[in-house]
């Protein structure tokens, strides 16, 4: 059994700062827990955009707190998320978020993350994964 808050992990390797300087998340179940997914809490400030494409991973998020943007790079549809509203990015959709107000939300990933990831120049998280223990 693991039991951990996301305060205690406030300024770990589990608490990540994007590069771009738009978000950040801290990942409180990382690949290294082996239990098939990932679970985040990520934060994007309010005024941003960010464009992403989970080109490796399926993305669940439910929003928690603020107002977002939503769109379908692939469509062009768009959808305000706000407190208690999922999106599912179940077809490897390219995406930008749009934050109207500081946006927390809790996000599961398959496959899991090992936690050192951030976006590439696509968008895209690479697939890492963790060595199998000896």
């Amino acid at each position: 059994m693991i039991v951990r808050s996301f305060k205690e992990i406030e300024g770990t390797d589990r608490h990540v700062k994007s590069a771009s300087g738009t978000w950040e998340s801290k990942r409180i179940v990382l690949a290294k827990e082996r239990v098939g997914f990932s679970l985040h809490e990520t934060t994007l400030y309010a005024g941003t955009t960010t464009s992403m494409w989970y080109a490796n991973h399926i993305e669940a998020v439910v929003c928690i707190e603020g107002e977002a943007e939503l769109t379908n790079d692939e469509t062009g549809e768009k959808h305000t998320i706000t407190p208690g509203v999922m999106y599912l990015l179940d077809g490897h959709e390219k995406h930008t978020m749009r934050i109207k107000q500081d946006f927390r939300c809790l996000c599961v990933f398959n496959p899991p993350v090992t936690g050192r990831e951030d976006h590439d120049e696509n968008g895209v998280y690479p697939l890492l994964t963790e060595p199998d223990p000896a």
